[in-house]
């Protein structure tokens, strides 16, 4: 698949960059991307939630009221979790959600996620360029000059920091690196932009 290589203004260079087929153009596996992004959004919680038992609680531990002849449940303590202020019953407790998946079932996954952006030509293909400095401004009027609106993920060949800087304050905008790139935030992105040299990173990335 070849995709055309546009510049700063949105203007066509002339020049194409053929996507791999191996990378960009599998047949993909929706139950490895559900994987996947279930284990990306696992691995981001805290799990810090917590609630009291009955040990934690502090009220009476006198008896509510004498064992027999009320014609009532007896009860023995207002640390009951069906009082009001008592415990919670079976709360929920620190735990780690994280969990693992083997590296050939993520690779499936993010190269599935590229596929699929490919096949709805939700990619752009932009040449490299620099930015002398920070500057959200410039970085709006590169995504206006490509007419790109919504969610998008702009992948750089490797860090740099005015790009960084100047398109992390745009709503719905994530700059990332390359060999960064995972499968959650491909799918969530409604265009996928890449600069000419992180295309080669992301192919080479990927390799078997």
């Amino acid at each position: 698949m070849e995709v055309k290589v546009l510049n700063k203004t949105g203007a066509d260079t002339g020049r194409t960059v053929k996507l791999s087929s191996d990378v960009f153009g599998i047949e993909p596996n929706d139950h490895a991307i559900w994987l996947d992004v279930k284990q990306f959004q696992a691995n981001q919680r805290q799990g810090t939630h917590k609630t009291k038992d009955r040990t934690e609680i502090s009220r009476s531990t006198r008896k509510v009221f004498r064992q027999k002849g009320t014609g009532g449940a007896r009860h023995g303590s207002l640390k009951s979790g069906i009082y009001v202020g008592g415990a919670r019953i079976h709360g929920p407790k620190p735990r780690d959600y994280s969990f693992k998946l083997n590296k050939k079932l993520k690779r499936l996954a993010r190269l599935s996620a590229l596929s699929y952006k490919a096949k709805e030509n939700n990619i752009l293909v932009v040449e490299d360029f620099e930015m002398s400095s920070p500057k959200t401004s410039e970085f709006v009027g590169l995504l206006k000059a490509l007419n790109v609106n919504g969610r998008t993920l702009f992948v750089t060949p490797e860090t740099n920091k005015n790009i960084y800087l100047s398109g992390r304050n745009i709503e719905g905008n994530t700059v990332m690196k390359a060999s960064d790139i995972n499968t959650f935030e491909v799918l969530k992105a409604g265009k996928l932009i890449v600069t000419e040299k992180a295309v080669s990173i992301i192919e080479e990335s990927n390799k078997k």
